[in-house]
């Protein structure tokens, strides 16, 4: 199969847990899940972004915690120590000030490697995924 017929199965609609937003005024999180249906080591997740109402978070103060471990993403590049489950939340944070108790559309962008599956002599898959939802902001 060629990387140009390749097909992966991936689930984008559920990257974003619906009620998940919380905010402390300053700093804003959601959790999400894996859109893949297999676990990845930290390592493979390449990046991703948080934008709230059309604004997104500085990439500078973006955060990922899992498995009660929080990272800055260019500690994951190297974590092959902690593993993201499909049936796992992880949770996404960044600098972005919203107002609870409002409804705002939440967007998340993930680019993920897939080691396992390789496209070329140099290159392995890699996934950019987006999910959108609106839902109300909680006081953390």
């Amino acid at each position: 199969m060629s990387a140009k017929s390749l097909e992966v199965l991936v689930i984008p609609d559920r990257i974003i847990e619906q009620g998940t937003l919380t905010t402390t005024g300053r700093r804003t999180a959601v959790e999400v899940r894996l859109p893949w249906y297999r676990a990845l080591p930290g390592s493979c997740i390449a990046g991703a972004k948080l934008s709230i109402d059309g604004v997104e978070a500085p990439a500078e103060s973006l955060r990922w915690r899992m498995n009660g471990r929080e990272f800055d993403f260019s500690e994951l590049a190297d974590e092959t120590g902690e593993w993201w489950f499909p049936t796992d939340s992880a949770v996404l944070s960044g600098e972005l000030p919203v107002s609870p108790g409002r409804e705002h559309e939440v967007r998340v962008d993930l680019t993920l490697f897939i080691p396992y599956i390789i496209i070329s002599d140099t290159e392995t898959l890699h996934i950019e995924e987006h999910d959108i939802k609106t839902m109300k902001a909680v006081a953390a």
